[in-house]
């Protein structure tokens, strides 16, 4: 997977997965990451998938309308090209945390769907349910920021919601973060991440 990778100046510090949105890529989130936790070393990664031209991280058959054999696939890609780069920029495995952007928080949530212990928690920008009807696996604790809208007309209040349930029912400690802006991600949705970060990862 295309993607950048920068070494950050304290190890200790989760490594910061950088996940954009449709039409982004992987230079996208890279202010984030320096707003969110600025010693931490960032894997920005780009979608492999093409929508008219603009990367995505998995396909769709209309808009908020998942092709759900696409997302398992490309969220199983993400999942090993995960383990391949702890492996070759030598960071700790189970210390990563996820920061998505629509698109990206969605593949993010995917992950905790699908994978015990991908990830040592998650920051979800306007995150969507990826997946109905099927068991999580275990999450036990693992702290989750969900950044919503309740003005979005993609990712409704409702939607927030029952994503924010599904995962605290699995055992996630689940943090939302409401303002009144629609889809779009604000700086203020970034500074409340970045402290709910501190807490959780100082």
């Amino acid at each position: 997977m295309i993607h950048i990778f920068k070494q950050g100046t304290d190890e200790k510090k989760p490594v910061l997965l950088l996940l954009h949105g449709t039409g982004g890529n992987e230079e996208d989130l890279l202010t984030l990451a320096e707003m969110i936790s600025p010693d931490s070393s960032v894997l920005s990664v780009r979608g492999n998938v093409l929508e008219n031209g603009m990367p995505r991280f998995f396909r769709r058959l209309s808009e908020g309308v998942f092709d759900e054999e696409d997302l398992i696939l490309r969220t199983k890609e993400l999942y090993d090209f995960m383990d391949e780069s702890a492996e070759k920029y030598a960071f700790d495995r189970q210390n990563i945390v996820a920061v998505g952007y629509s698109n990206g928080a969605n593949i993010a949530g995917s992950l905790l769907f699908h994978y015990e212990n991908s990830l040592k928690g998650a920051i979800l920008h306007h995150p969507m349910v990826p997946r109905r009807g099927i068991e999580l696996p275990t999450i036990t604790q693992l702290p989750v920021f969900i950044g919503a809208g309740k003005n979005d007309p993609i990712c409704s209040p409702e939607e927030t919601e029952e994503l924010a349930k599904i995962l605290t029912e699995a055992g996630a400690s689940v943090h939302i973060k409401w303002d009144h802006m629609g889809h779009q991600l604000s700086r203020a949705e970034v500074e409340d991440a970045a402290e709910w970060f501190n807490k959780n990862f100082s």
